[in-house]
């Protein structure tokens, strides 16, 4: 698929949607939705590219429409579109009566999802990108995950299901199938190009050659709980993911290039991860460069790092449990995750190995009885 006709949804207009999308439109991007419930404040255009002060008064401007407006004026051509979902998450409860504005939520995200065909996950929080990660592994879309910390960055993309994984469709659709993929999109259309692997395993090192490798792993397959409500209890100034300017800006920019480099790969989203450093790259990589699964990098330091991380199969996201239980249960599923703290856990069997570990170590000493009291 050429660069320009990639359909790039945006969930989060906020200081890494705006810096993402003007990336986008430099690389001849001409499709770009925006998904954002909030509403441009008088200290976002210092920071998010796309607002002006004028689309601050009065406190009521959305800011998906504004930032698909901006990118209208830049270039009249684009095909920008504005959604103010909000997205239910794990730890943040739904009442009786938001539930059928949630399902309606629900739904619409994932019809964009299926409609598009790369995933961008900008937002605040950790727990917003669950569902979004859930809908995009479910119809097998590549994934992109841009996290800020104080002063370092996180840019990743998801690994895809194979074609021939059953939990990779949708409730109602046909084992294997990805809906509104159409042939040559972002996901590589003919699978004996592509790296498929094996069945999910525990994060863990690149497998020695010859050892067919499993999936890479998704934002959420380093956890050992599942995502909850990271706001609680957390003043202004720590809610705010930007502390130090440069640090959207670097880290947008890299989950772009790192688009772009993989579309220009044989296997695109599929394309097995590249080691920086390990061995020189084969003629069937992208033109454009190595294909990492993850780039961390950290001011104060100056440093960047590409590592990779295989999925998890207990994670509360990806693994074949989850989507197989999205399949069944659709909204029901979701309403569980979203009301139940442990219902994640309980159903990955994060549960059991918490409990299996602390049982292992109940008889450990882990200091000597000869030692002397301090």
């Amino acid at each position: 698929m050429a660069v320009a006709g990639t359909r790039c949804l945006l969930i989060g207009a906020g200081t890494l949607g705006c810096a993402v999308a003007r990336c986008l439109l430099g690389w001849g991007v001409r499709t770009i939705s925006f998904v954002d419930s909030g509403v441009v404040s008088y200290s976002n255009p210092v920071r998010q590219s796309l607002f002006n002060f004028e689309d601050c008064v009065g406190g009521e401007t959305p800011k998906a429409q504004a930032a698909a407006d901006a990118l209208r004026r830049i270039f009249p051509s684009v095909n920008a579109s504005a959604h103010r979902i909000g997205i239910p998450m794990p730890g943040h409860p739904v009442g009786p009566n938001e539930a059928e504005q949630v399902q309606r939520d629900v739904a619409q995200l994932e019809a964009l999802v299926q409609s598009h065909d790369i995933v961008y996950l900008l937002t605040d929080t950790r727990e917003s990108r669950w569902l979004p990660t859930l809908l995009a592994t479910v119809h097998r879309k590549l994934t992109i995950t841009v996290a800020l910390g104080f002063d370092a960055l996180v840019v990743m993309r998801h690994g895809i299901p194979p074609p021939d994984d059953p939990t990779g469709s949708a409730p109602g659709s046909a084992p294997g199938s990805a809906p509104g993929s159409a042939p040559g999109s972002a996901l590589g259309s003919d699978p004996g190009s592509a790296s498929t692997g094996s069945a999910p395993t525990s994060p863990g090192p690149p497998p020695a050659p010859g050892i067919e490798p499993s999936r890479l792993g998704c934002y959420f397959c380093n956890d050992v709980v599942a995502p909850a409500n990271s706001m609680l209890r957390r003043t202004l100034d720590q809610q705010c993911t930007v502390s130090r300017p440069g640090l959207s800006m670097i880290a947008s920019a890299l989950s772009v290039e790192l688009m772009v480099t993989l579309l220009h790969h044989p296997a695109k989203g599929m394309a097995e991860t590249d080691l920086v450093g390990t061995a020189a790259p084969a003629s069937s990589d992208s033109p454009l460069g190595c294909v990492p699964h993850q780039i961390r990098a950290t001011l104060p330091l100056f440093r960047t790092e590409c590592m990779a991380g295989r999925a998890f199969d207990r994670c509360t996201a990806c693994s074949p449990t989850v989507t197989s239980a999205y399949a069944g249960g659709g909204f029901g599923f979701c309403m569980a995750a979203f009301n139940q703290p442990s219902f994640l856990e309980d159903l990955t069997g994060l549960t059991q190995m918490h409990a299996e570990t602390e049982a292992a170590l109940e008889g450990v000493d882990l200091f000597d009885d000869d030692d002397e009291d301090f």
